[in-house]
C-alpha cells in the first residue's frame, strides 16, 4: 500500500517560518503531482501549492511570495517552506499526491493524515 506521512507542523508566532515535509512510501510505480492542501475550522479544504513531475508549481494567491514548494524526487518527498506566517494561515495542512502504485491500474490521489500549523502570539 501507499502511504503519505507529514511532519513539521507546530506553533509559530506571526512572521515566523515552518518547513513541512511529506514522504510517500510503499510499492510505488510513479508519482505525478505532489502538493499541499489546508483546512481551517469551518472552511473548505483548499490548495496551497503543488508540483508536477517536471517541477512546475501552482500556488494559491495567499501563498505566493511567502510559501515555497519543492520536491526531492529520489526520496519521494515534497516540502512546503513557509515564511511570514499569518494567523490566517492556521489550519491542518494535508499532503496530497497523485500516485500509481504497483497494485493500481491507474493513478489516484493519496492523502496524508494532516499536520497542524498554528500561527499565534
Amino acid at each position: 500500500q501507499v502511504q503519505l506521512v507529514e511532519s513539521g507542523g507546530g506553533l509559530v508566532q506571526p512572521g515566523g517560518s515552518l518547513r513541512l515535509s511529506c514522504a510517500a512510501s510503499g510499492s510505488i510505480f510513479a508519482i505525478y503531482t505532489m502538493g499541499w492542501y489546508r483546512q481551517a475550522p469551518g472552511k473548505q479544504r483548499e490548495l496551497v501549492a503543488n508540483i508536477g513531475r517536471g517541477g512546475s508549481t501552482n500556488y494559491a494567491d495567499s501563498a505566493k511570495g511567502r510559501f515555497t514548494a519543492s520536491r526531492d524526487y529520489a526520496k519521494n518527498t515534497v516540502y512546503l517552506q513557509t515564511s511570514s506566517l499569518k494567523p490566517e494561515d492556521t489550519a491542518v495542512y494535508y499532503c496530497n499526491a497523485n500516485i500509481r502504485g504497483f497494485r493500481d491500474s491507474r493513478a489516484r490521489d493519496y492523502w496524508g493524515q494532516g499536520t497542524q500549523v498554528t500561527v499565534s502570539s
